[in-house]
């Protein structure tokens, strides 16, 4: 039937015709994409003969390997529903996702074993581990048929879940259609370019969306290579193989270009052939861009999406990366910048960004946390953008972090800006917390390279480079700023810190 559509032979379509060519480059070699093509088709297999049919949902705590691609497209041809989980969450987190999520089965690594049990305790959820002694995927794997009959899915059948990041709170269950599964790599596609020929480097893990489109989903879609990190990356690892695989693209966050700028310019030489760098998960501070231009001889492109859109919405194009800019709408996207009223903003006035996206989710698991979000194909992404004369889009920060204080707007970005300027800062959060009377104000955490002086040292930055409105009420070192295991800094931590500090 003309309306069959199973996003996993979308995502293999090249596989056929480039079974000889590497597809994933992992910690124990290479593998070609017929050896990949055929690891799916066992695990499409191997969780049939476990009971796991169409529209069951499976969760993957795996580490980024052939195994755990193969698992995932492995689901998705079988017309299960993959969903990859955290494994940096607390217990609590697992017992409300396996409920809410009512999965079939948990596959998981022996490490997290521990970890889980609580929760399989609590919820009843199946297990079963990735490796080792006994009953393990691998296992299962190994023993079954490489022939497999994709299920006869449709677009809008579930394909996977996402599970947000909690930056703003609790997990929720983001529910993606086989049509946006099959959308994987539409940065690479439409903005770099990218074909075949492309080699993939990164440093954020594939739970994460911003590499499981750009760095799993997208290069096999386009059938480029990738590279993955079994265990969580640090600077040097991924020096080391820039200089060994000869990366045409690496995908990153702020947080960890900072790290790589501080292994000193002369270490980072083979990053400098690398032809495109892009930056996601938070705004990129226009000093790390700066130095990395200094130090690599490379732009550092911003890109902008979130969970919800599993690919990307807004990119600065190659050649193209006005300062501070987070990008363009790409093909396709639609997007709108509203004020509280629901009213669009004029050129230069902040408001909050919805979008109509190709590969929008579906909704979330609560269809009442959907209604809020979710209108008419539109999103509200709850970020404030800013859009200039020449169209592109600047991240203002959170919807609810944005204020008015004597009848002029604040930007929490913009007294991080100042603050981080000083290079013995090595990070900094600005956040709006009200104070005993209920008046909103602006709060700073900040991260100093020697302890104790980070305080002295933003108070003096603030003072002499804002308007005396945008000075934050309260500046607080710390010695790390608490963030979600993909990077992005959980803002409401630090104000819960603040009131608890205030109400004392």
């Amino acid at each position: 039937m003309s309306d069959i559509y199973n996003a996993a032979e979308i995502v293999l379509d090249q596989a056929v015709r480039l079974k000889d060519k590497i597809a994933l480059i992992h910690s124990g070699g290479t593998m070609s994409y017929g050896e990949f093509m055929s690891l799916v088709n066992r695990s499409a297999n191997a969780f049939s003969a476990l009971g796991i049919g169409r529209g069951d949902r499976v969760g993957l705590m795996l580490k980024d390997s052939p195994l755990y691609c193969a698992a995932f497209l492995g689901l998705v041809k079988a017309g299960a529903v993959a969903i990859p989980l955290n494994p940096r969450l607390p217990v609590a987190n697992y017992v409300s996702i396996f409920t809410a999520a009512s999965l079939s089965l948990v596959v998981a690594e022996r490490e997290h074993a521990a970890m889980l049990s609580e929760a399989q305790h609590l919820n009843a959820t199946r297990m079963l581990a990735s490796f080792g002694d006994g009953e393990t995927l691998e296992r299962l794997v190994v023993d079954a048929p490489e022939g497999f009959t994709a299920a006869p899915t449709h677009r809008n059948d579930p394909a996977f879940w996402l599970f947000s990041s909690g930056t703003t709170g609790s997990p929720k269950g983001i529910i993606h259609s086989h049509a946006s599964c099959a959308d994987g790599g539409k940065l690479l596609r439409e903005v770099i370019g990218a074909d075949e020929h492309a080699v993939v480097l990164h440093t954020s893990k594939l739970f994460f969306t911003y590499s499981l489109d750009n760095a799993f989903l997208g290069p096999i879609n386009i059938g480029a290579a990738t590279v993955l990190n079994e265990s969580w990356p640090e600077p040097e690892q991924i020096v080391e193989q820039a200089a060994k695989y000869r990366p045409s693209v690496v995908f990153s966050v702020p947080t960890f270009y900072r790290r790589l700028l501080n292994l000193g310019a002369e270490s980072l030489a083979p990053l400098r052939k690398v032809t495109h760098f892009y930056s996601a998960g938070e705004r990129l501070p226009d000093a790390i861009a700066l130095a990395w231009r200094e130090a690599v001889g490379r732009e550092i492109h911003s890109c902008y999406g979130m969970s919800e859109s599993h690919t990307n919405a807004l990119a600065c194009f190659p050649g193209r990366q006005p300062l501070g800019a987070t990008g363009l709408p790409l093909p396709g996207v639609e997007v709108r910048l509203l004020d509280t009223a629901g009213q669009a903003v004029g050129t230069g006035e902040p408001g909050v960004m919805w979008i109509r996206h190709p590969s929008l989710a579906l909704g979330y698991d609560n269809p009442q946390t959907s209604a809020k979000a979710f209108s008419d194909g539109w999103f509200c992404t709850g970020d404030l953008f800013i859009r200039n004369g020449e169209g592109y889009y600047y991240h203002q920060g959170r919807a609810d972090e944005l204020l008015r204080i004597a009848g002029q707007w604040v930007k929490p970005a913009e007294v991080e800006e100042v603050v981080l300027a000083d290079a013995r800062l090595r990070e900094a959060a600005c956040v709006v917390v009200p104070d005993k009377d209920g008046f909103d104000r602006l709060a700073l955490f900040v991260v100093g390279a020697d302890p104790g002086e980070a305080k002295a040292i933003a108070e003096a930055r603030c003072e002499n480079g804002l308007p005396q409105y945008s000075r934050p009420k309260w500046i607080s070192e710390v010695g790390e700023l608490p963030r979600t295991p993909t990077g992005k800094i959980q803002r409401f931590r630090l104000r819960e810190l603040l009131l608890g500090q205030i109400s004392k």
